[in-house]
């Protein structure tokens, strides 16, 4: 018999905090983190706006000799980890390390890292690249390097599936956990590419906001107004562990994971599939994984980038996998609030969705102002509400056309 799965701590760094009390106090109150872009010179950009990290210290999180050996992201993913190894209470030793893995996703990895010593390379020569380069800035850096610091031997595994990345993290920690291959795991995903490489290539793409003298209103998912997403940065990780294992150590729980669903578009190298296709599948397959029927969910924490086609493909997913259901759910996105976190934002809308049930309050979309025709769902427009959420989604796709869908319930013993 397949064993139960259960969310037992938390860690986020994002553009709305540092810990999950002042990310989860933010969403509530429809607040924003996006700003301009204080990282470096971005006036020559069309879009010069960005929803960074503020207020982090690298020190507060890893050894002062350690911090300028590794790229900021592997930064955001350790304080992560040590704040959900610190909120669930989990302890490794060696009784229990080989039972202990960690997946992470990740985007691009160490982008800021690459242009910086790719700038040494160019100015002062190859002699003077730093031999800490590479392991300092590889996307599995992230999950090695939390291993290291918490003694964790067993499965370890980066992912780069774009922006469902740490949601297919997540994903496969439930499956290993679920099929006693492990009893506990640690999860999620970091990005940290507010780079001017990135923002260059994203802006060739015109896939961002250029509403640059707003940067608060720029990200609005599914209304009719958005002209496309906002960079964000940051991590989140979540501790899963085995029901029983969890409950024998008296764990707290957040949140059951129930179901996982993963797919492809099959289609183009970024955008959707226009009727949702790959977005359908992901999410049936997520319900029929945690045997639910689509009347069962009570919310969705959307994909929901702000984009035109994006936004409008996941509104007609929905509603062809929910059907008349589909105008009875709330559905929210909170990258409306943190911008798109890329290969992290999976993670940190798990968390989320997590908080969300455990606490009984519905994050907003916030600068929803006009509604879009085409986009006609609850989208809980720019006030939190407060509601029993005992079934959620949680949608994540990338370019590619790959996707990746989580199922949340309430946990009932």
């Amino acid at each position: 018999m397949p064993r139960r799965v259960v969310i037992t701590g938390l860690g986020m760094v994002s553009p709305l905090g540092v810990g999950v009390e002042e990310n989860w106090e933010m969403a509530c109150k429809g607040k924003s983190g996006i700003g301009p872009i204080t990282k470096f010179d971005a006036s020559q950009f069309p879009s010069r706006i960005a929803g960074e990290v503020k207020n982090f210290r690298s020190e507060d999180f890893m050894e002062k000799k350690q911090i300028r050996h590794f790229d900021i992201f592997i930064h955001y993913a350790v304080a992560s980890a040590r704040m959900a190894m610190e909120d669930s209470g989990l302890k490794i030793g060696s009784s229990n390390s080989g039972r202990v893995g960690c997946i992470m996703g990740s985007g691009l990895g160490g982008l800021e890292m690459l242009e910086h010593y790719h700038k040494v390379l160019l100015e002062r020569g190859p002699r003077k690249i730093s031999p800490f380069f590479i392991p300092g800035m590889v996307a599995n850096m992230a999950p090695g390097q939390i291993a290291i610091e918490f003694g964790a031997k067993g499965p370890n595994l980066s992912i780069e599936t774009a922006c469902a990345a740490s949601a297919h993290a997540v994903g496969e920690s439930f499956r290993l956990i679920r099929e006693g291959i492990v009893d506990a795991m640690i999860t999620g995903g970091a990005e940290a590419v507010v780079t001017p490489l990135a923002l260059g290539g994203f802006c060739s793409m015109r896939a961002l906001s250029t509403r640059n003298d707003e940067p608060e209103k720029a990200s609005r998912p599914f209304e009719a107004n958005r002209d496309g997403f906002v960079m964000g940065e940051g991590a989140a990780v979540l501790i899963l562990e085995e029901l029983e294992h969890a409950l024998n150590r008296g764990a707290k729980i957040y949140a059951e994971i129930v179901g996982y669903g993963m797919s492809a578009d099959a289609y183009h190298v970024s955008a959707p599939e226009p009727e949702g296709e790959g977005a359908i599948s992901c999410m049936r397959m997520a319900l029929q994984y945690a045997v639910l029927e689509p009347e069962d969910v009570d919310y969705i924490n959307a994909h929901g980038t702000s984009t035109k086609l994006n936004d409008l493909s996941e509104n007609k997913a929905i509603k062809a996998v929910f059907g008349e259901h589909a105008y009875k759910l709330a559905i929210s996105s909170t990258k409306s609030m943190t911008g798109h976190l890329l290969g992290g934002a999976g993670g940190l809308e798990a968390a989320f969705t997590a908080l969300t049930i455990k606490h009984g309050i519905i994050p907003p979309t916030i600068n929803y102002e006009t509604p879009d025709p085409e986009c006609d769902l609850d989208y809980v427009p720019n006030v939190a509400r407060k509601a029993k959420v005992r079934v959620a989604l949680s949608n994540s796709f990338g370019f590619g056309g790959t996707n990746a869908c989580l199922a949340f319930r309430a946990f009932e013993s």
